[in-house]
């Protein structure tokens, strides 16, 4: 507690001005003790705290900080990093207020340190089981925490939400989030604090769940208001009227209830107090193919949705359907942002959104009103939007019976990666990408049938497609592209090795931050997209960054940490140094951490296998290691090993090693049960035979 007080003790004078001698005083016991909805409204103007996800309420993460310029940049140094101890991915922005940073790593770990020097003050670990790694699609992330009155929240990953202590990390309370324990919920988005409320979704929708957003007192814990999403069994009334609407978009024959529908609001919300109403992104159908799920069609309301619900209340107002019965797994939880613009001469209040299915949208706020929407990036699902805001589908992207390759492909055109929005320069700012797959519908599909060839079906995975069955043509990329809203087009942009590149900020200093997956940290001019400085930062980053002031001298903080559901399998960087927070500042001297590069091993042989076993072996790999492991020998792998590079004792073992449990505590479950030991050795012989397929594209040249 000295450390922490030592911290606050040079910002006493900034607490009297702001908040008067009492409230001074109590924020020198507790660092976050001034931060409320009116403190965040104002710190929009200055930018001096980083007190919420997005920055503000409309989580536009545009800073008004202009100590870090364009002009001086490229003088930017380290000021201090902090080992976060983490091995698998991290996603969280850091949150700063009275001196403290707080950031969350993987496996919901929360971290509190001096925003200063980077000191340790106290860390938080809600012991989330391992065993409970397997029952989320795409890594065992977290993206960061609210604080509101004293307080840090923290939703963990396997579905509770708690109440810290901001000064001492202790928990205040603690609530499970999930109503239905048979089902396997996560939670990976940070929460929000709206209206005196804390408010968190959850995520599941791949393994046949319905969807629900919770809003808890920020004070108490107690329970204020739940939304859901998709309806569900029809033979029970619906919950509200908003549900009963919902339930006439849905076929009945599809059972969809039995799958739960989707829907799960994972990620992104943002906040009108004026309008008093909150806005939140619906995720995906469970399962994706809407002919499993509702066969005779429908919009299947409110999937793949903007939402706008009273906070208080919890209460629909309106939505806005960006893709009416999805079917490619289009989720509309990617950050969205709220902002006032000039269009066609009149000024809008307006939700900026830029969601998976490759269009970028503009939608009139106050009442959902569809303004414009402009793809953004290749897409072969639709042509467009006609003017009542409803997609002109390609027929062949629905059909009931063959491959097709979608473009986006359900990594989206844009992921959670947040994007920005420079109010001087009207510009937003994207991370965009493209990881190629195909999807063949799976006719033989049944609700949690552990089936070979079903990816990760022995996981809960729900798809109602086979992954992959025909190699896709198209070839993955990376991209940073400003984009302006109002005219719907591409201002500059820059191109990146690789998919998965991270999050956006931007400045008043004319600066965009942004990290990348091949492990920099690049600050560009946000006019133009020269690139003004970057720094090598130990593995690659995926988060967004965020930026504070203390004393007078701006700082520029990323939390990195490679991973994610395509960071698992695959990377573009040799370093795979642990997760750790970097933090910048002009004329910064402190040393930069020794990078740690990944062991380079050759593809494993030397093992005998029967060649009867490979086929089998196929489809045993795809149902229970695929997602995590990749395909053996054609990468070098993510955070998770790719198996054909394993040693040979590894091999030797696996039988062991995988009946057992013995890598449980990196979130490999024990597959006792799902598998026997001949089933494994069948697995085995899958991948020492991709292995020796791979060795020899190897000699003959091919990368990598």
């Amino acid at each position: 507690m000295g450390v922490l007080r030592s911290v606050l003790l040079t910002g006493s004078a900034l607490a009297v001005l702001a908040f008067g001698t009492a409230a001074a005083q109590q924020a020198l016991r507790n660092p976050a003790a001034h931060v409320d909805e009116a403190a965040i409204r104002a710190n929009a103007a200055t930018g001096r705290e980083w007190p919420s996800y997005g920055l503000n309420h409309s989580e536009n993460r545009f800073s008004p900080l202009r100590g870090v310029s364009a002009q001086n940049v490229d003088r930017l140094g380290l000021a201090w990093s902090h080992d976060l101890g983490s091995r698998r991915g991290v996603q969280a922005t850091p949150v700063v207020v009275g001196g403290v940073m707080y950031v969350t790593a993987s496996w919901s770990v929360v971290h509190a340190v001096d925003a200063r020097t980077g000191a340790p003050l106290w860390t938080f670990d809600p012991e989330v089981p391992r065993e409970h790694g397997e029952k989320g699609c795409c890594d065992v992330v977290n993206r960061g925490v609210a604080v509101h009155r004293g307080k840090v929240y923290v939703a963990s990953y396997d579905g509770r939400l708690f109440a810290l202590d901001a000064a001492t990390g202790k928990p205040v309370w603690q609530k499970d989030t999930i109503a239905d324990r048979s089902r396997p919920y996560t939670i990976t988005g940070a929460p929000r604090v709206l209206a005196g409320n804390v408010v968190i979704g959850n995520g599941g929708a791949e393994y046949g769940v319905r969807g629900y957003l919770t809003a808890y007192d920020a004070e108490t814990g107690e329970q204020r208001w739940r939304w859901f999403s998709v309806p569900g069994d029809p033979s029970k009334p619906p919950e509200d009227e908003s549900m009963a609407r919902a339930m006439r978009t849905w076929d009945p024959a599809g059972k969809w209830w039995e799958a739960g529908g989707g829907g799960t609001m994972w990620d992104t919300m943002a906040y009108d107090p004026e309008l008093n109403l909150m806005y939140v992104g619906t995720g995906n159908g469970s399962p994706w193919n809407r002919n499993l799920r509702s066969p005779a069609g429908g919009d299947n309301l409110y999937l793949s949705s903007i939402v706008a619900l009273d906070p208080r209340t919890g209460e629909y107002k309106w939505h806005y359907q960006e893709t009416p019965g999805d079917h490619w797994d289009f989720t509309a939880t990617q950050p969205m942002i709220l902002a006032d613009l000039t269009i066609d001469g009149r000024p809008r209040k307006v939700v900026l959104h830029a969601p998976k299915n490759g269009f970028f949208f503009v939608i009139d706020r106050t009442n959902g009103d569809f303004i414009s929407a402009r793809n953004f990036t290749e897409v072969n699902w639709a042509t467009g939007f006609d003017p009542e805001g409803r997609p002109i589908e390609n027929p062949a992207a629905r059909n009931t019976d063959q491959p097709f390759e979608a473009i986006p492909t359900a990594y989206g055109a844009r992921n959670w990666h947040p994007m920005s929005f420079n109010p001087q320069t009207g510009l937003v700012y994207m991370p965009v990408h493209g990881v190629p797959m195909t999807l063949t519908p799976d006719q033989g599909w049944r609700m949690n049938a552990n089936l070979p060839g079903r990816l990760q079906s022995a996981s809960g995975w729900n798809l109602g497609f086979l992954v992959n069955a025909v190699e896709p043509k198209a070839k993955p990329f990376g991209r940073l592209v400003a984009w302006d809203p109002v005219k719907q087009i591409e201002v500059w942009g820059q191109a990146y090795d690789s998919p998965w590149n991270g999050g956006t900020l931007t400045t008043a200093g004319d600066l965009v931050f942004q990290g990348t997956a091949d492990g920099r940290f690049v600050a560009y001019h946000a006019r133009d997209g020269r690139k003004l400085w970057e720094t090598p930062v130990g593995s690659g980053a995926v988060a967004a960054p965020s930026t504070y002031e203390i004393d007078g001298e701006q700082y520029v903080s990323i939390a990195v940490g490679w991973g994610g559901v395509y960071g698992i399998v695959q990377r573009a960087t040799e370093r795979v140094s642990p997760g750790r927070v970097y933090t910048f500042k002009v004329g910064g001297t402190a040393a930069m951490p020794a990078a740690v590069q990944a062991e380079r091993r050759p593809l494993v042989q030397g093992i005998a296998y029967d060649k009867a076993d490979v086929e089998p072996g196929t489809g045993l790999y795809v149902a229970n290691c695929a997602a995590c492991h990749g395909v053996p020998g054609v990468n070098s792998g993510g955070n998770v090993p790719n198996l054909g590079y394993s040693t040979r004792e590894t091999l030797e073992n696996l039988p062991h090693l995988v009946l057992t449990g013995a890598f449980l505590g990196n979130g490999m479950p024990n597959f006792a049960g799902r598998l026997d030991e001949a089933q494994v050795k069948q697995i085995r012989a899958f991948i020492l035979a991709t292995a020796d397929t791979a060795r020899t594209a190897q000699a003959a040249g091919a990368p990598r």
